[in-house]
């Protein structure tokens, strides 16, 4: 048995390895916890301030008779629908949480083509005619919305007429023309004021649809069905342009009810992006913990097998303990500090820890002062992939190239045959 001392404490160094995955899963379940206590207070805020916004808009709808006693409604989008507006971002707190919220003031202007539509006139109810615009969350208008139609002022009341269209949004009761084209409703422009947290879409309505958004805010991500065509982002904030067609959506200018149509299919904006956040950083950096354990008992045992010490399997639980606590020290910290001094100081407490109680096992403090070189060099390489974030593939591949490397280079030399017949 003495004879195969060397591959057995190799075996059971790789067991331990695999025996503190355990713990390490735990912490990864002890991450997902407290993420999701963070966003629980997300949602907390903002169904407060408001919630994330979808603004559709706005369109006329007149009711008609479709048969006798029942109502239906006929629909008509804006020939040309123009969005500028700005969003001004701001921090929230609950707790050790935060999220971003925003608000905004959006100048929503454009015209309505005359009304065209192959039901009978006598069946029209023109006097109920209303311009309805949706807002997914109402509890986010901060002001009086004031909507001037061909130069007069209208006021809107909330609610909308018809659920299957918007679920929350706001309307006004308004005249219509008779022309010799049809029915005219004209240019139109409405300020809005509007509170959000997260996110903020539009819907592409109009014939042309023109958003033109600028923000302080440094980390937009443009999502939904379109990408802005011109977008600038710099340190101190981001403009995007969009411009949407009509034939880039799959539904007419008018339209009914019985179409089922749903408007908001094609919706596109910007989410306030927060950088790699702690909870999402420290995920990444718990799927390193196998190599930081595993490549430090190989160390522990080079050692062993290079100086002729000897490290009680004991000893490696310990010190493989300390290594899985640092991932739980850096989620406490890094709820309560920025996450790079919260890693700086979870790594550092690390380190000494570990190198000061293996200069104590070995008696030598050469031994120790290496191990924890070794130490600051593995937690600065993971640091360094962390942030990479698009390189961290590329990085994390070209790490583990030279460890191999390495490995290969000092184990080179070991007389194995030697080590046999010693033992």
């Amino acid at each position: 048995m003495k004879r195969y001392a060397y591959a057995i404490k190799a075996v059971i160094i790789g067991f331990l390895v695999l025996v503190l995955l355990i713990p390490t899963a735990m912490i990864m379940n002890l991450i997902r916890e407290r993420e999701q206590r963070s966003d629980e207070a997300t949602a907390e805020i903002s169904s407060k301030w408001g919630e994330a916004q979808t603004l559709t808009g706005p369109i006329i709808i007149i009711p008609y008779l479709d048969t006798p006693g029942h109502r239906a409604y006929a629909l008509f989008l804006p020939d040309k629908l123009s969005i500028n507006g700005e969003l001004l971002p701001e921090m929230r707190h609950r707790g050790i949480y935060e999220t971003v919220v925003y608000s905004s003031h959006l100048q929503v202007s454009g015209n309505f083509a005359p009304l065209t539509t192959d039901i009978p006139a006598d069946k029209l109810l023109i006097n109920e005619a209303v311009i309805a615009v949706g807002v997914s969350d109402m509890r986010g208008i901060s002001n009086q919305p004031n909507m001037q139609l061909n130069g007069k002022d209208y006021l809107f009341s909330p609610g909308v007429t018809i659920q299957s269209v918007f679920n929350n949004g706001m309307q006004a009761r308004i005249p219509l023309t008779k022309t010799d084209s049809g029915w005219t409703a004209g240019n139109f422009s409405i300020n809005l004021d509007l509170r959000g947290s997260g996110q903020v879409h539009f819907s592409p309505v109009g014939k042309t649809t023109q958003v033109n958004i600028t923000s302080n805010w440094a980390n937009p991500q443009f999502d939904g069905q379109f990408l802005p065509v011109k977008s600038v982002v710099k340190s101190t904030g981001f403009t995007a342009a969009w411009q949407v067609s009509h034939l880039n959506r799959n539904f007419p200018q008018s339209l009914t009810t019985k179409d089922e149509v749903n408007l908001r299919s094609y919706d596109f904006g910007i989410k306030l992006f927060l950088p790699v956040d702690g909870y999402q950083q420290s995920t990444r950096a718990v799927k390193y913990a196998i190599l930081i354990i595993g490549l430090s008992f190989l160390v522990f045992y080079f050692i062993e097998l290079l100086q002729r010490l000897y490290v009680h399997p004991l000893q490696y639980i310990l010190i493989g303990f300390a290594l899985v606590l640092f991932y739980t020290l850096l989620i406490a910290l890094a709820e309560q500090l920025n996450f790079g001094i919260a890693y700086l100081i979870a790594s550092g407490m690390t380190i000494v820890l570990v190198t000061a109680y293996t200069a104590s096992i070995f008696n030598n403090f050469r031994v120790g002062s290496g191990i924890g070189g070794v130490l600051v060099i593995l937690y600065g390489a993971i640091y360094v992939i962390l942030r990479a974030e698009d390189l961290s593939l590329l990085m994390g591949s070209l790490g583990l190239f030279i460890i191999l490397a390495i490995v290969m280079f000092f184990s080179r030399k070991i007389k194995w045959k030697e080590l046999k017949g010693n033992e």
